[in-house]
């Protein structure tokens, strides 16, 4: 044991050594900065993005939050930690983190059957509902394929959704792939509101968001337009080259798969949550043993179904635990994940053995500095670059340049299989009529005055004009265009009666002919 004199000394000493290293640290706290600002200023002007808002935490502290660029081009207002923005499929944790709260409590289990908190959700197959649990709600390999069309349409409530699961086909067996699924984050938000009790809306802001001190995050967009007032971001897409304001879309109708609004400023009080485990100002609001779960790896996630990203990051593993992409990242483990939506980009990071978190949000649609600045974000406060500092703004945006150019290439290549000078077999009147399908709901074909439209649902995004491709083979742009060309192939029966419609080729979708009387 030291004496007291020793002691007096000793804290002299030490005392002396922090004067001598914290401006240093200051210094070096400053500089990072300095040189994450800048990546971000030129980083928005070369992705094109009208506006940004970042937060970084290392350790318990909040590094950074501030926001770039404007809230909606040609108009004022500048982005700020406080402008709100979508986070989109980044709320998949905020749900992954409600369900190990409710495990901490035994009200359910992640081995528990779906079918023991929801008895009326049922899959095509009869093993599927049978076997399928809890936690496969949570991991993207259930066995179905995408089926997000239901939600997209804007006229299904979130029972109906739910309801149809039984009818999408098994795309492969019980966890034997991967398939990004919005609508099984969908079930397990109805099955946190059956065992706690209170809707999943309730669930997250009053057991997580008040907790944290969240009070400027909302658990749709609906709450956030009514309480938010002005300082909101608006959403961009670009469109045949042009970048155009356009309207909001939301996830309302399934909330705990993407319907949370925030701001850097928020955003960073639950980065700081997660970088210490689970634990609020000291106290836990999940168990250790739960709070671990939510970052080990539960399915592996295919190359195919990765982000391209991977081109250049050359990952030896990539997985998805409950609400999180993993990979490893210069040799070592990175949590992530994106939010996406029309005209909005949001990004989640953490590389917990280094205590380094970061938000970002912005407002054009999949502007891919996200990941760029995700990966320089650890390289400068984690030092991750291990001294072979790299440009991943330059990269990825070569990248997905690039990407951009085979899609274009893939519409010439269709458009030189295109018949020339042919007609359709039937006058255009004929191809009018409803046309069903027991998931997508009801695809009408409209004849105005000689022109065709298609409408799926009551969403203007998911109507268009149709123009004549060649035989019975018709071309829309749904919307504004933004999804590029849809394609509708008119089938007739022997009779010469349109029977039923493929939207998109084989792979796609088959909408049958209603009778007239139904």
């Amino acid at each position: 044991m030291l004496s007291r004199v020793a002691c007096r000394r000793a804290i002299v000493v030490a005392s002396a050594v922090a004067l001598l290293v914290t401006p240093a640290r200051a210094q070096t706290r400053a500089a990072q900065i300095r040189e994450l600002e800048a990546y971000i200023t030129k980083g928005v002007q070369d992705w094109d993005i009208p506006g940004l808002t970042v937060a970084v935490v290392r350790n318990d502290s909040v590094l950074f939050a501030k926001g770039f660029g404007v809230r909606r081009l040609a108009a004022p207002g500048a982005v700020d930690a406080e402008t709100e923005f979508g986070i989109m499929s980044t709320t998949k944790a905020f749900t992954a983190l409600a369900m190990a709260m409710l495990v901490d409590e035994g009200k359910v289990a992640w081995g528990d059957p779906i079918t023991k908190h929801l008895p009326e959700f049922q899959f095509s197959d009869p093993f599927l509902t049978r076997e399928a649990t809890v936690k496969d709600l949570l991991t993207h390999n259930i066995g179905l394929g995408n089926a997000d069309l239901m939600w997209a349409r804007g006229d299904l409530s979130r029972t109906e959704i739910l309801k149809r699961v039984r009818y999408v086909p098994t795309a492969y067996s019980l966890r034997g792939g991967f398939t990004y699924q919005n609508i099984m984050y969908g079930a397990a938000g109805e099955v946190i509101a059956r065992v706690s009790g209170m809707s999943w809306e309730d669930f997250v802001r009053t057991r997580i968001l008040t907790p944290l001190g969240m009070a400027q995050t909302y658990t749709t967009y609906a709450s956030m337009h009514a309480a938010s007032g002005a300082n909101r971001s608006e959403p961009h897409f670009r469109i045949r080259d042009t970048i155009r304001v356009i309207a909001d879309e939301t996830v309302d109708v399934l909330p705990a798969a993407g319907s949370i609004w925030s701001n850097a400023n928020d955003m960073a009080k639950w980065v700081r949550f997660l970088l210490d485990s689970g634990r609020v100002s000291g106290k836990r609001l999940v168990s250790e043993r739960q709070f671990r779960a939510l970052l080990e790896p539960h399915s592996f996630v295919t190359r195919s179904e990765f982000y391209p990203t991977a081109q250049i990051t050359k990952p030896h593993w990539t997985t998805y635990g409950l609400g999180w992409f993993q990979q490893d990242f210069r040799g070592r483990f990175l949590a992530f994940h994106t939010g996406s939506l029309d005209g909005r980009t949001a990004m989640m990071g953490l590389l917990p053995d280094a205590k380094v978190g970061v938000f970002i949000a912005g407002n054009l649609d999949h502007a891919e500095f996200r990941h760029a600045l995700l990966l320089q974000v650890m390289d400068i406060f984690a030092g991750t670059n291990g001294g072979a500092p790299r440009n991943w703004s330059t990269e990825f945006l070569a990248l997905y340049k690039g990407l951009r150019a085979k899609g274009d290439s893939a519409t010439v290549a269709i458009e030189a299989k295109r018949a020339k000078d042919t007609k359709p077999t039937l006058p255009i009147g004929m191809y009018a009529g409803t046309y069903a399908h027991p998931v997508w709901g009801d695809l009408v074909i409209r004849d105005t005055n000689g022109t065709l439209s298609a409408h799926l649902g009551p969403n203007a995004a998911n109507s268009g004009t149709l123009e004549q491709f060649h035989y019975d083979t018709f071309r829309t742009f749904l919307g504004d265009g933004r999804g590029g060309a849809n394609f509708l192939m008119f089938q007739l029966d022997a009779a010469g009666t349109v029977t039923r419609v493929v939207m998109n080729g084989d792979d796609g979708y088959t909408f049958t002919r209603v009778p007239s009387d139904r």
